[in-house]
C-alpha cells in the first residue's frame, strides 16, 4: 500500500487541494491520499479561522465519494501542537507495511528544514513537492508532482465568504453549503 500524506489547515479545503491530490495519486502511483487536518500548527502561530471540528467536517465532505482520497482526523483530534514527524510515526505504527509519501507545496518545502526532526521525516517517508508546470522544483526532495497553476486559495475563499459572495467553483458544493449554513468566516456569525 502506497499512501500519500497531504497535511494542512484546510481552512477551508478547496478544489485546488482536490486537484493536486488527484494528480499526486496518478503521477506517483499512490493507492490513496490522506488529507491530514492539522490541529494546532506550530508554524502558524495565529491559529485557524475555523475550529478543527469544522475543518475536519469540510474535508470529510469534500472527499466523500472521490476514489483514493480520504480524510484523516488524527492531528485534529489530539491536543497540543501537530508535528509531521509525530503523525508519520503514528502512521508507521498503525500501518507497518505501507510506504508513505509526504506531499508538500513549494512554500512548505522552502521551510522544511525548520520543521521538527526533518531528517527523521525523510527516514520515515519519501517527500514529494508540488511543482507548477514550467517552473523548477525546490531541490533536495525525493519526488515532484507537476501541477497546473490554479489561482484558488483558502484566503480568497474566506474573503469571499466574509463578503457574502457565492463559493461555487471554488469549493465542492458540500463544503460551500457547510460554510454558508454555519456562516463560517463571517463576522456576523451568530
Amino acid at each position: 500500500m502506497q499512501i500519500g500524506i497531504f497535511g494542512g489547515s484546510f481552512d477551508p479545503i478547496h478544489n485546488a487541494h482536490l486537484i493536486v491530490a488527484q494528480l499526486a495519486r496518478e503521477q506517483l502511483g499512490l493507492d490513496v491520499v490522506r488529507f491530514v487536518v492539522a490541529g494546532e500548527q506550530p508554524h502558524k502561530p495565529g491559529g485557524h479561522h475555523a475550529a478543527a471540528a469544522d475543518r475536519a467536517e469540510m474535508v470529510a465532505r469534500a472527499v466523500d465519494g472521490l476514489e483514493g482520497l480520504e480524510p484523516d482526523l488524527h492531528e485534529a483530534a489530539r491536543p497540543g501542537p501537530s508535528y509531521t514527524v509525530d503523525t508519520l510515526r503514528h502512521f508507521r505504527n498503525a500501518m507497518p507495511g505501507a510506504r508513505f509519501v509526504l506531499l508538500l507545496g513549494a512554500d512548505a518545502a522552502g521551510k522544511f528544514e525548520t520543521w521538527r526532526e526533518p531528517a527523521e521525516i525523510r527516514r520515515l517517508c519519501q517527500v514529494a513537492v508540488f511543482q507548477r508546470a514550467g517552473m523548477a522544483a525546490p531541490g533536495g526532495f525525493d519526488l515532484a508532482v507537476t501541477i497546473p497553476a490554479i489561482e484558488i486559495s483558502s484566503t480568497a475563499i474566506r474573503a469571499r465568504s466574509r463578503a457574502g459572495h457565492a463559493l461555487g467553483g471554488w469549493v465542492p458544493d458540500a463544503v460551500g453549503d457547510y460554510i454558508s449554513g454555519l456562516r463560517l468566516y463571517r463576522s456576523d456569525r451568530g
